[in-house]
C-alpha cells in the first residue's frame, strides 16, 4: 500500500518516519520547502523517543499532486483549521478508492472536508475520516529530526458516511494497528480531548507564555490546580453536549486512562501521572494551534452543538470570548460554526443523520 502523508510539520515527520520504519511507500508533502528542505536531499527522517531510528521515505515534495499521485491512503496531519484549504487543494487530484484520514478531524473535520469535496462537485469514490487525535504525542527539534514523547495506546477513528469504517478496517487498521474503529463522526467529534487540555490552558498561561516564550512545560507546569478546575468545567460541558446526541464520551481522566494508562483521583493529578507529557514545552507565542486551531474547529462547533440541544457552555463560550480579544479574530463567526458546516436551521435527528450518514 502507497501512503501519502499531507503536512511535515510535528506530527507529519513523525508519521511519515514511523510508516517508513513499517516498510510502506511513503511520500510527504508540505506547502512551503523550509520545514522539509534537508528531507528533500536526503529522504530521511530521525526519530527519537519512543522510537530510536532513521527512516528512508520514498520522496519528499511541495507538489501535491505529484504527493498523492497513485496512493491509496491519504493521512492529513495538518492543523484543523487548514483542513478548508486541503481540501480545495485535493479535490480536482482525487482519484477513485483513496482513503482520506484526518489526523486529528477535531470537531466535524470530516464534515467540512466532505461539504468542500461537495462544493467543487467531486465524483470520485473516496473514503473521508476522522481521528479522534493524534496518534503520537511528538515534537520536531530541526526539520528532519522529530522525538515521539509517547504513542498512544489507542485512537478511535471513524468514516462519513460510517457504513464506510469497512474500508478502514481493510487499510488503515491493517497499517497502523493503534487506531480503533468508533461507531460514527459524531462519536469521534464529541471525544475531542484537545478541546479540553489546549485552548484554555494556553489562554490562562498567555502571561508565562508571552514573558518566557514558552520556556516552561505546558501541561506539567501550565496545568495547576486552578487550571484544571477550568479544564473540568469545559469537560463537563463537552459532555453535557455529547449525551445530548445519544453518545456516551469519555470523560478527560478516562480518556487518558484509555490513551496513556494513567490514573488519577481527578484531572490535574491524572495530567501530572502522565509521562507522555514530561518534556513538552510551551508554544513560543499565542499564534500557534493551541488557538488558532482548538477555538475555531474545537470549542465553537461544540459551543454550537450545544445551543442546537439547549446545553449551556459558558465556560467553553469564556474561552472562545477571551481567545478572540487576544487574537484581534471573532472565533465564533470565523470558525466552525454551524453556517459554515451548512447545518444552520438543521434540527436535532437531521444533525446526527448527516454526521453519521453524510449528505445523502
Amino acid at each position: 500500500m502507497k501512503i501519502c502523508v499531507i503536512g511535515a510539520g510535528n506530527g507529519g515527520q513523525a508519521l511519515a518516519g514511523y510508516l517508513a520504519l513499517k516498510g510502506y511507500d511513503v511520500s510527504l508533502y508540505n506547502r512551503s520547502e523550509k520545514r522539509i528542505a534537508p528531507i528533500l536531499k536526503t529522504r530521511k527522517i530521525k526519530l527519537e523517543g519512543e522510537v530510536n531510528a532513521t527512516a528512508q521515505i520514498s520522496f519528499a515534495t511541495t507538489d501535491i499532486s505529484e504527493a498523492i499521485k497513485g496512493r491509496k491512503l491519504l493521512m492529513v496531519v495538518v492543523p484543523a483549521n487548514a483542513h478548508h484549504e486541503v481540501a480545495e487543494r485535493l479535490a480536482p487530484l482525487l482519484e477513485h478508492g483513496q482513503i482520506i484520514v484526518l489526523n486529528p478531524g477535531r470537531t466535524a473535520g470530516a464534515l467540512e472536508f466532505a461539504n468542500v469535496l461537495k462544493e467543487k462537485g467531486v465524483q470520485k469514490d473516496v473514503v473521508i475520516a476522522e481521528a479522534q487525535t493524534f496518534v503520537f504525542a511528538s515534537r520536531m527539534s530541526n526539520p528532519g529530526v522529530v522525538r515521539i514523547f509517547r504513542i498512544k495506546n489507542a485512537v478511535p477513528v471513524a468514516a462519513l458516511p460510517a457504513a464506510r469504517n469497512k474500508d478502514l478496517e481493510e487499510t488503515l487498521l491493517k497499517v497502523m494497528p493503534e487506531f480503533e474503529l468508533a461507531p460514527n463522526t459524531l462519536y469521534t467529534s464529541f471525544n475531542n480531548i484537545g478541546a479540553v487540555f489546549h485552548p484554555a490552558t494556553i489562554v490562562l498561561n498567555a502571561g508565562w507564555v508571552e514573558t518566557t516564550f514558552g520556556k516552561f512545560e505546558f501541561y506539567f507546569e501550565g496545568i495547576s490546580p486552578s487550571v484544571a478546575k477550568v479544564l473540568q468545567a469545559i469537560d463537563e460541558e463537552r459532555c453535557a453536549v455529547a449525551r445530548k446526541f445519544g453518545i456516551e464520551p469519555m470523560t478527560a481522566v478516562q480518556w487518558l486512562s484509555y490513551a496513556y494508562d494513567v490514573k488519577g483521583k481527578d484531572l490535574y493529578d491524572a495530567i501530572h501521572n502522565n509521562e507522555g507529557y514530561r518534556g513538552i514545552q510551551a508554544p513560543t507565542s499565542l499564534e500557534n494551534r493551541y488557538i488558532l486551531e482548538d477555538v475555531p474547529t474545537s470549542l465553537v462547533p461544540i459551543s454550537a452543538f450545544g445551543k442546537l440541544v439547549k446545553v449551556k457552555t459558558p465556560t467553553i463560550d469564556a474561552i472562545v470570548k477571551l481567545a478572540s480579544i487576544m487574537m484581534g479574530v471573532d472565533f465564533f463567526k470565523e470558525g466552525r460554526n454551524f453556517e459554515r458546516l451548512h447545518l444552520k436551521g438543521k434540527t436535532l435527528e437531521e444533525v446526527k443523520r448527516i454526521m453519521e450518514e453524510g449528505w445523502q
